[in-house]
């Protein structure tokens, strides 16, 4: 198993080389589905985690969030872009909390989303 440091230095040789696909599995059997079709990166989905759950996109919580994300990272070898929706807090000190929180998952990286509510 690539420790957390080299999946993100995987992570980043990726985008240094070019265009590349990054599928979005929604849960553990689709992370080690898409491993074996041998995909290098997978990114997760915040409507396909939501959506698993039974809940709107964009309607499950912090700590879902970050036990889903928890989950795909320890599925698979491969580096997770997790998408971490908004950041789960509406000031900038929140959302610093709340990333430091998912990337403490494993995952190689992550992407907040800013909208006016």
């Amino acid at each position: 198993m690539a420790t957390t440091s080299e999946k993100r230095e995987t992570f980043r040789r990726m985008h240094e080389s070019g265009c590349f696909v990054l599928p979005n599995p929604w849960d553990v059997g689709s992370a080690r589905y898409l491993q074996g079709l041998g995909f290098e990166a997978l990114a997760s989905t915040s409507s396909g985690a939501a959506w698993s759950l039974g809940a709107p996109d964009n309607g499950i919580t912090l700590e879902q969030a970050l036990a889903h994300v928890a989950a795909l990272v320890a599925a698979t070898d491969l580096p997770v872009n997790a998408d971490f929706e908004h950041g789960f807090a509406d000031d900038p000190e929140g959302v610093a909390r709340h990333v430091a929180r998912c990337l403490a998952t494993g995952v190689a990286v992550l992407s907040v989303r800013v909208w006016s509510r």
